[in-house]
């Protein structure tokens, strides 16, 4: 069936060439499966879009070129180098990069939420804009999860006396936080 099919191009690219547009869109219709079967065969790896881009550009190819066809030879083998030539430039043109759908590796790519690893030091600068003593309080009862009891006995001051400052602390760490982010 091949042959048979190559033989018929001939005469519809001449015909095309003598401007009968219905012979041209006749030529196109029998030779772009064969031309996408042939770009998906060497071209496989470049993925079934980049294989679609690639017989566009064949076509477009032909269709540039088709004058340069000469009446009495064969169509196909001359329709086979414009398309291998244009797998290669793919080829080329992708160089060593390899595309490979994300989809296909989502389950395994995904990783466990795990802490923000410039929190720290981010929470680290801010409370050092502090003073001393709201620092600390904010280290103790924030970061280490000292209670507010404990916090104050460390530091004698009342209960109340620690909550407020850590109120004060916090509403000043909210303060400096605006002023970087701006």
């Amino acid at each position: 069936m091949m042959a048979e099919q190559g033989d018929e191009w001939a005469p519809l690219l001449a015909a095309a060439n003598a401007g009968d547009a219905r012979a041209y869109g006749r030529f196109l219709q029998a030779v772009t499966p064969v031309l996408r079967g042939i770009v998906r065969a060497k071209g496989g790896s470049l993925g079934v879009a980049t294989c679609e881009d690639v017989l566009q550009e064949v076509l477009l190819a032909i269709h540039l070129k088709r004058h340069t066809w000469q009446p009495g030879h064969p169509v196909r083998p001359w329709a086979y180098a414009i398309t291998r030539h244009k797998v290669i430039d793919a080829f080329r043109a992708r160089g060593r990069k390899i595309d490979v759908p994300i989809e296909d590796f989502a389950d395994v790519l995904a990783a466990d939420a795990g802490p923000d690893p410039t929190e720290a030091a981010d929470m680290a600068k801010m409370i050092g804009m502090l003073d001393t003593r709201s620092a600390t309080i904010i280290q103790k009862i924030g970061l280490e999860g000292v209670s507010v009891a404990d916090t104050g006995a460390a530091m004698t001051m009342s209960e109340g006396a620690v909550r407020v400052a850590l109120h004060r602390a916090l509403k000043t760490l909210a303060i400096l936080r605006e002023r970087h982010v701006k």
